[in-house]
């Protein structure tokens, strides 16, 4: 039989580095067994954790904190820190533990694959705010990133109100075919301001269109883009601007380009545009005298790492001596891909 571990009898040294090495979710969980430990971890973690505190809200019924390196992807489940879950009937709550967060004491359980704790709350959208609390006041740092649903916009609002630094990427999705409303969508155009990057996941209300000027974002991906008007490309100041799905013309598309030539969008990387009827030899019709046939296949990374393969395209040079690569994908997708292939520091 072995004896428990005097963690805090440890001298501080010894002790600053144990703590250093501990996972995130592993502190949260030694925070909550008294005062002294939950003091213990925010005086003597100093290293700086791997990856961003994201918070995970497009479910209505379980939302999550995470530190992540991989913006938009998939958020392992070995990475999550502390869980928020709505209460159901088929689950005994009785012997469960209760710690204190946020003045109430919560009933938790500890996920036993993955090692991350489980709060349970009657609302999991007031209980994803205390546990951002609690863990951001933990560890002391911000928020970075928000997946977030229609149930759960306000929280970037109520994320901006709380920190000074600002958000870096935010991504809004709905699992739900219900569209999202006129006022949601503008909300998300308009007064949601991530720094770099901007994802739209959301099936939009019929007829809708953007009159306004677009914000200026790094990354700006969009499921649905068959709303988004030559006007609306037009006012955008991005890097990597992906629209999974398109009405654009090659009208459009030429006019784009000219607009690109003449010196708009001109932090332009990658613009991807899935129209499914591009006529390549049209849109090189429309540019002449400048563009250049070209055959050889090359392949492409984005700044924000989307990959393209590039073949039977046209080169296109601006005033300024950059070139772009403008191709057809086999499924109808215009690519522009502006030389030299660069990387995008997110830290």
């Amino acid at each position: 039989m072995t004896s428990p571990f005097p963690l805090f009898h440890v001298p501080y040294v010894p002790l600053d580095r144990i703590i250093d090495f501990m996972e995130p979710k592993a502190l949260v969980s030694l925070s909550f067994c008294s005062q002294k430990s939950n003091s213990v971890i925010k005086t003597h973690r100093k290293v700086s954790f791997d990856g961003r505190l994201l918070i995970g809200g497009s479910d209505k019924n379980a939302s999550f904190l995470s530190f992540t390196n991989y913006t938009f992807g998939i958020v392992l489940k070995r990475n999550q820190v502390l869980r928020a879950h709505k209460f159901v009937d088929n689950i005994n709550y009785e012997n469960m533990e209760l710690v204190k967060m946020g003045g109430q004491h919560v009933q938790v359980e500890v996920d036993h694959l993955h090692g991350y704790l489980i709060s349970y709350w009657d609302n999991t959208v007031n209980g994803l705010k205390v546990i951002t609390d609690y863990v951001t006041n933990l560890f002391n740092i911000d928020v970075s990133e928000i997946w977030a649903s229609k149930q759960s916009l306000h929280m970037i609002e109520w994320v901006n109100s709380r920190q000074k630094t600002p958000l870096r990427n935010v991504s809004f999705a709905d699992s739900s075919t219900t569209a999202a409303s006129e006022e949601e969508m503008i909300y998300i155009l308009k007064d949601c301001r991530p720094i770099s990057r901007l994802g739209i996941h959301l099936k939009p209300p019929k007829n809708f269109r953007f009159t306004g000027k677009f914000p200026k974002i790094d990354c700006l991906e969009i499921s649905d883009g068959k709303w988004v008007t030559l006007d609306n490309l037009l006012t955008m100041d991005g890097i990597d601007i992906v629209l999974k799905s398109s009405t654009l013309t090659n009208t459009d598309l030429i006019n784009f380009l000219r607009h690109w030539l003449s010196g708009g969008c001109p932090r332009l990387k990658l613009f991807s545009a899935a129209t499914g009827s591009l006529d390549i030899l049209h849109v090189r019709d429309g540019l002449l005298p400048n563009p250049v046939l070209v055959e050889d296949r090359r392949d492409y990374t984005s700044p924000f790492g989307y990959k393209r393969t590039l073949s039977f395209g046209i080169d296109v040079k601006r005033a300024d001596g950059v070139t772009a690569t403008v191709c057809k994908q086999v499924n109808g997708t215009l690519i522009i891909a502006v030389w030299p292939v660069t990387t995008y520091n997110s830290n």
